[in-house]
């Protein structure tokens, strides 16, 4: 679930309503998700944002001069940095075309990361012009994490599996469900 009990394309075809095609539409309907959502001209100018935002990306948006993306810093999953006019949110624009299915790392201006999926969707007006985008941004950080110890657990099964030593299968053992343990607490928690 990603607000409020409704998941993230749901949440896109809610914003879509809201806005009416229009990034000038009635966005303060939408201040209250959960969810980071920003709306932009047809320039990728930044024109409303919920609180949403402010927790996700660790600092105020500029309205009406950031451009493209509300984070601070983006990198790619690798960590390299992602240029905020290269992001899916500046793509998307450019191309006027909804863009699904990536993941990058926004950093705050503490040092902090998050990981997250992004959902950048063009708006058209009632006769078909590009009027702006909006933009879901979905933190899947303690997924990532989630599957980080999952990793780790099945290394130290299969680790286990090829040595002959009781106290170190054992470790390995022990070790494997408190990885296993602290995903599942990451899940609940999610």
């Amino acid at each position: 679930m990603v607000s409020q009990g409704l998941e993230a394309e749901e949440i896109v075809q809610v914003a879509l309503k809201a806005l009416d095609g229009r990034p000038d539409g009635n966005p303060s309907t939408l201040d209250d998700l959960s969810t980071a959502l920003y709306v932009t001209d047809r320039e990728g100018v930044i024109i409303w944002y919920n609180r949403a935002c402010v927790d996700f990306a660790g600092r105020t948006p500029v309205a009406h001069r950031d451009r493209w993306c509300v984070t601070w810093k983006l990198l790619t999953n690798d960590g390299y940095p992602l240029p905020h006019d290269q992001c899916p949110m500046a793509a998307a624009i450019k191309e006027q075309r909804s863009i699904r299915g990536v993941t990058a790392i926004a950093e705050r201006p503490d040092g902090r990361r998050v990981a997250f999926q992004p959902y950048p969707t063009p708006l058209f007006d009632a006769e078909g012009e590009f009027t702006g985008a909006l933009n879901l941004l979905v933190d899947i950080t303690a997924a990532r994490r989630r599957d980080e110890f999952l990793a780790h657990a099945r290394r130290c099964r299969r680790l286990s599996r090829t040595i002959n030593d009781p106290e170190t299968i054992a470790a390995l053992q022990h070790m494997a469900e408190e990885y296993e343990l602290t995903a599942a607490e990451l899940a609940a928690s999610a």
